[in-house]
């Protein structure tokens, strides 16, 4: 019988792991995030484990945002864009907010549209103002339109706030309120509607979107629009946005851009940012949640008028109303500039006036049946004469009731305190919810990841006497955390979650608005990571 063996190989001596190898992926990841965006995609193809790193990283929230105040817009460009991709990001969305003279959206557009490749929503807005971080000093300001111009002339200076986002667990897309561009068109508010609730239901398991980021044009009044979103939504859905602005857009669908300049048939009124569930992310993904909050500058003043009658004018300068009015309960027809000086005698000083319209009428949206919805309107007054009260834009309707409203700088400044109270009892509560989270389910802790403001252009260092007032919320309670805010001329908010926030009155607290005046609409964007499992 013959037997074999095999003689055993010796065994080799592992190589001590040097270098790269012998981190673990958590400081791995670490110094990969820290890298800037190019040179992150080209670690991602030195192996299988740095591609697995570079992953994981590019699936985790974040939102980046930066600004240059360089008055040659193709550095300034340049500039936020490198700010903005100093770190890894998967961009699924951007926001760029301009101000200055002779700017030129659509060279904006396409430059980002360049950068950010052809599926990414990007919305190009004018503004009256933008704060956040220098993109190159990182130094923290709030620059107004104003602070550009010297002797009513201006220096052709120029200024951009870049925002870019990645929310996963979330899909984005712009959708345009169109308007054809045949004379006299009317704006398409109902298929602006449906098509974010389409796009909505698509996406997720909801005809509702947990965030719309709307921009208005100047040149078309919004507030039918945001009545009819109002009455479309959820309670839930959270619209922030500028009501008054010029801009641009391009949607991640092709068939959804309107091109500046071109023959087509429409033009776009206002445009969408568009927030819905994804009902197809991957497990293992962590919540995504928005949380918004209203600081009003605006206090009632004088007694509850009626309107007698509302005839609605047009000139050049837009669309108006001239009102006859008596006091609640009285017969005496008031001439507008009484009234005018009858406030302005009671506070004193000259102040910009408002009526707040208490407004009941049938909503509806696409094929629902209508319902009656309460609202507040805010109508700017223009002036007036023995007869009439002068207010802007349309909409009011004899028998509608209002009260008078003034900038206030002090009820402005004590809700922005209010609110940074409520920024950090907002904190504490997450803090102490995560850790019976942790504790029970190993569920990681909230953390806010960034933020938006969108303040009127009346407020700012010129209305509180000191800077950085409007953001002072944000920056107290969250220092560090990436944050874009814009001066607006016509700020949108809805569906505030922390309450503060409306102190002008009861009136107001049973009313549905969109459109505000001299206020402030802050938006928080928080994550949660998912569950560790065991």
């Amino acid at each position: 019988m013959i037997s074999t063996t095999m003689e055993e190989k010796p065994k080799e001596a592992k190589t001590p792991m040097t270098g790269f190898a012998s981190i673990n992926d958590d400081l791995f990841q670490n110094i990969l995030k820290r890298i800037p965006a190019l040179s992150f995609a080209s670690a991602a193809c030195v192996s299988k484990s740095w591609n697995r790193n570079c992953n994981q990283i590019l699936y985790k929230p974040k939102l980046a945002s930066a600004f240059s105040l360089n008055p040659v817009q193709k550095v300034a460009l340049e500039e936020v864009v490198n700010k903005v991709f100093s770190e890894p990001i998967r961009p699924q969305f951007a926001i760029a907010n301009v101000i200055g003279s002779g700017v030129h959206l659509s060279g904006i557009l396409d430059f980002l549209g360049a950068k950010l490749g052809s599926k990414t929503p990007i919305i190009v807005s004018c503004a009256g103002g933008i704060m956040g971080r220098d993109a190159v000093t990182d130094e923290y300001k709030e620059v107004m339109i104003e602070d550009f111009w010297v002797d009513g002339a201006s220096n052709s200076s120029f200024g951009i706030m870049l925002s870019v986002g990645f929310l996963p667990g979330l899909k984005v897309d712009a959708i345009p309120l169109l308007r054809p561009r045949k004379a006299r068109g009317v704006a398409m508010v109902d298929k602006f509607v449906m098509d974010i609730r389409n796009y909505a239901a698509l996406v997720s398991d909801s005809t509702s979107p947990s965030l719309i980021i709307m921009f208005g044009s100047e040149k078309t009044d919004q507030k039918p629009v945001m009545e009819k979103l109002d009455h479309a939504m959820s309670r839930e859905t959270i619209v922030v946005g500028d009501e008054r602005a010029q801009f641009l857009y391009r949607s991640g669908i092709e068939s959804r851009n309107v091109y500046y300049g071109s023959v087509d048939q429409y033009f776009s009124d206002a445009v969408a940012l568009v927030f819905a569930r994804d009902q197809n992310r991957p497990s293992g993904t962590g919540e995504i949640h928005f949380h918004s909050a209203l600081s009003s500058g605006v206090s009632a003043i004088g007694p509850r008028f009626k309107a007698v009658s509302a005839n609605e004018m047009e000139s050049e300068t837009g669309l108006s109303t001239w009102l006859t009015v008596r006091r609640e309960g009285g017969q005496e027809i008031l001439g507008g500039q009484r009234i005018i000086d009858d406030v302005n005698n009671e506070l004193g000083n000259q102040t910009k006036l408002f009526i707040g319209v208490s407004e009941q009428r049938k909503c509806f949206a696409g094929p629902e049946k209508p319902r009656q919805m309460r609202s507040l309107a805010f109508h700017e007054v223009m002036g007036g004469d023995e007869e009439h009260l002068f207010v802007d834009g349309v909409g009011i309707k004899t028998g509608d009731y209002f009260h008078l409203y003034h900038s206030d700088p002090s009820a402005a400044l004590s809700s922005c305190s209010n609110i940074s109270k409520n920024f950090r009892n907002l904190k504490l509560d997450w803090s102490f919810r995560s850790c019976q989270l942790h504790a029970a389910r190993g569920v990681g802790e909230k953390e806010v990841i960034g933020g938006f403001v969108f303040a009127c252009w009346g407020r700012g260092e010129s209305f509180f006497g000191h800077s950085n007032v409007d953001s002072s919320p944000f920056l107290a309670n969250f220092p560090g955390v990436p944050m874009a805010g814009i001066f607006t001329y016509g700020e949108i908010g809805r569906g505030f979650s922390i309450l503060n926030t409306d102190e002008s009155g009861q009136e107001d607290k049973t009313l549905c608005f969109c459109a505000h005046v001299y206020s402030t609409v802050y938006l928080l964007v928080s994550y949660t990571p998912a569950p560790i499992e065991h």
